[in-house]
């Protein structure tokens, strides 16, 4: 059922968004946008939408990307087993030609490709151009899957300069050429904080932090670092919630003052988030200011 809304009411939505473009317009935000997050098509093209609005209105948006599924798909091409350790991809040689070839090729050029299409101006990057994102080894039983060592923002803001919007595929490299497979989360959260960044908005498959992961309804809307170190010992945060609120935890620690973990799932949440008081998933930030 389509919901026609009239010019008086579209004039409505448009000044209550007002307080929060002004809030924005300026600062720099990093968009991460997770594997699983971006299998719906449709859904994607509204992502794509809302990081075009965010940037018409004078946001700085930085766009994030992983790709797992896409590498499990090609792999499995290629007759090659996805194997992993803690969470993380055992990344032989081999593999790591694949993770560069999807990630910084066919899933970096497609997503730069639909922010044109809807108006933006975007350029795709992966962590190698510009020395963005250098590593090294992080765990030997993973192959070439890397710990970040140092990251190069120059490429970045000389592209938020221009008005782009920098899209980063999460492939690093060292300095005797060898190329890693990054965690997408571990990435944003370094390059928010070397950014400086204002927000940094982790896109998933999930609603959130859950009270308990069974119920929807248990989101946690907001910790603060001290009660995240609690639902840690609880158990409460467990599985493959323990490496995204992890890096939430790191980026607050790099200097950026709130990180959002939201389901990228629901339709236009980045501008819910962003653009309205209703927000739409956990929100980390370093304390509860007491009233």
């Amino acid at each position: 059922m389509s919901l026609e809304i009239t010019n008086a009411q579209r004039a409505e939505v448009l000044t209550q968004a007002l307080p929060y473009i002004q809030k924005y317009n300026g600062k720099v935000v990093v968009v991460k946008y997770g594997g699983n997050a971006m299998i719906n098509e449709e859904l994607k093209q509204q992502v794509m939408e809302d990081i075009v609005l965010l940037s018409l209105i004078g946001v700085k948006v930085i766009l994030v990307h992983g790709g797992g599924p896409e590498i499990s798909e090609m792999l499995k091409k290629i007759g090659k087993e996805s194997v992993f350790v803690d969470g993380l991809r055992v990344t032989d040689k081999e593999t790591a030609d694949v993770v560069q070839m999807v990630l910084a090729g066919k899933i970096n050029k497609s997503l730069v490709n639909l922010l044109q299409i809807k108006g933006g101006k975007a350029m795709g990057l992966s962590g190698m151009d510009g020395h963005m994102i250098e590593a090294t080894v992080k765990d030997e039983r993973l192959g070439y899957v890397g710990e970040i060592v140092k990251v190069n923002i120059e490429p970045l803001t000389d592209l938020l300069e221009k008005n782009y919007i920098p899209v980063v595929s999460t492939v690093g490299c060292d300095m005797e050429g060898n190329v890693y497979n990054i965690n997408a989360d571990t990435a944003a959260a370094y390059l928010a904080g070397a950014l400086g960044a204002y927000r940094l908005i982790s896109m998933t498959d999930i609603n959130g932090i859950l009270r308990d992961k069974n119920d929807p309804t248990s989101l946690i809307s907001s910790i603060d670092l001290k009660e995240a170190q609690q639902l840690f010992e609880e158990g409460i945060i467990s599985g493959g919630m323990i490496p995204k609120v992890e890096c939430c935890i790191d980026a607050i620690h790099r200097g950026v003052e709130k990180v959002f973990i939201m389901d990228g799932r629901v339709p236009h949440s980045l501008l819910i988030e962003t653009l309205t008081d209703e927000g739409a998933g956990t929100m980390v930030m370093k304390e509860r200011k007491i009233k």
